[in-house]
């Protein structure tokens, strides 16, 4: 009976262990190393930087996006979801431009995965749509310039509203509570041979 209740402890424990270790293998790309500027907008282009140590250094990286229409990566024309392979530089970082259609809408998700390393990097890219009209100038004798100055700056901040909980700690929690099902479990079991016996 205590054999049967070690062996239950111990597969909670490989349970545990093993598939944290598994889950971890690959890294992820540190959301501070990756940058999108560009005009995010309808025919527009933008360029998803990686920062260097993002990937090993010249290993090839296999870059997706998905979004709602078709897009041009790099030279390469894509379709709704469409991949390519390009070798990171020395130092680890990749740069990638994406040129959206003139139909572009929604948003669109790039995914860089270094074939080496394992390392996965993603970029959410929202299109701005363009204006659907002119607007009349009624103020008299102002002049219409047809530009609107930019006054927040390059790139407005905006605030981290989510949380980031190192994958670590996510797989620490969910071994606690498979170990913890298996004692629970284990207790059930032994108490049941000894009302039994």
């Amino acid at each position: 009976m205590l054999k049967k209740a070690l062996a239950v402890l111990a597969l909670a424990g490989l349970a545990l262990f093993g598939t944290s270790t598994a889950a971890n293998a690959a890294g992820y790309v540190p959301s501070g190393n990756v940058t999108v500027t560009g005009n995010a907008a309808p025919g527009g282009t933008v360029t998803v930087n990686f920062a260097a140590g993002s990937f090993s250094g010249n290993e090839s990286v296999a870059v997706s996006v998905s979004g709602n229409t078709g897009v041009t990566l790099s030279v390469v024309k894509a379709a709704v979801l469409t991949s390519f392979t390009k070798q990171a530089a020395a130092n680890g970082s990749l740069s990638v431009n994406v040129t959206f259609p003139t139909d572009a809408s929604g948003t669109y998700t790039l995914t860089a995965t270094g074939l080496t390393s394992g390392n996965v990097g993603t970029a959410s890219i929202t299109i701005v749509p363009a204006a659907g009209g002119t607007l009349a100038n009624t103020g008299g004798t102002a002049a219409n310039t047809g530009t609107l100055a930019n006054t927040g700056g390059s790139e407005p901040a905006l605030a981290n509203t989510g949380a980031t909980l190192p994958m670590l700690m996510i797989w620490i929690g969910a071994g606690a509570l498979i170990l913890g099902a298996a004692i629970i479990g284990t207790l059930a079991f032994v108490r049941r041979q000894r009302q039994n016996a």
